[in-house]
C-alpha cells in the first residue's frame, strides 16, 4: 500500500512539474512574441522625418537635416523646394518649418524677373491647401534687373483651428497667364500651438 501511495504522489509531482514547465515555456514564448511585435511596430511607425526625430534617433546636422533609424532608414526634413529655387529667389524669413504667428513678415531677395511692376503674389495655406492669407511682396529696390532685388511682405491671418502645418507660397508674377511662365517657391511652415 505504501508503494502505491508513493507512486501516486510521485506521479502527481511529475505531472505538476510537467505542467509548470509547459506553462513557463508558453509564458516565455508569449513574452518573446510580444517583444518582437513591439520592435516591428516601432519600425513600421517611423515613416517621416518628424516621427524619426520623435523616436529619439540620430539627426545629421546637414541641410536639410536627416534622421537615421536604428535599422538604417534615412528620412530628410521637408524644406519644400527652397534648394531648387536658390538661383531665382532666396527667403530670409520665415525659414522652412518655422513656427509662425500673425502678422507674418516675409522677406528675402528675388531676381528682377520674378517681379512684375515691382511686386509678386504670396499665399499662405493651411494643412489642406486652403488659402488663409494672400498678400503682395513689394520690391525694396529697382526691380528692372536680372540681379537679386530685396522684397518684403506682411501677411495677416487667423490661426487655423485644425492642423499645425501649412505652406507659404511665393509665386512668380506672371502677367501673361501662360502656364509656361508660372513658377513658385513653396516651404512648409508650422502654426503656433
Amino acid at each position: 500500500m505504501k508503494i502505491s501511495n508513493l507512486s501516486i504522489s510521485s506521479i502527481v509531482g511529475i505531472v505538476s512539474t510537467f505542467f509548470v514547465s509547459i506553462f513557463a515555456l508558453l509564458l516565455a514564448m508569449v513574452l518573446f512574441l510580444i517583444s518582437e511585435n513591439k520592435e516591428q511596430s516601432a519600425k513600421i511607425l517611423i515613416n517621416t522625418f518628424e516621427e524619426c526625430v520623435a523616436a529619439g534617433n540620430q539627426i545629421a546636422e546637414s541641410y536639410p537635416r536627416q534622421c537615421r533609424t536604428k535599422d538604417g532608414q534615412m528620412f530628410a526634413e521637408n524644406v519644400g523646394n527652397i534648394l531648387e529655387k536658390l538661383d531665382l529667389i532666396k527667403l530670409n524669413q520665415p525659414f522652412p518649418n518655422q513656427i509662425i504667428t500673425s502678422p507674418l513678415l516675409v522677406s528675402g531677395e528675388a531676381r528682377g524677373t520674378w517681379f512684375f511692376e515691382a511686386s509678386f503674389p504670396i499665399v499662405l495655406t493651411n494643412w489642406d491647401g486652403l488659402i488663409i492669407a494672400e498678400g503682395v511682396a513689394q520690391a525694396k529696390d529697382n526691380w528692372m534687373t536680372e540681379g537679386f532685388v530685396p522684397f518684403e511682405a506682411i501677411l495677416n491671418f487667423e490661426k487655423p483651428s485644425y492642423g499645425k502645418i501649412g505652406a507659404l507660397i511665393l509665386q512668380k508674377d506672371n502677367p501673361s497667364g501662360l502656364p509656361v511662365y508660372d513658377d513658385a517657391l513653396e516651404i512648409p511652415i508650422r502654426f503656433e500651438p
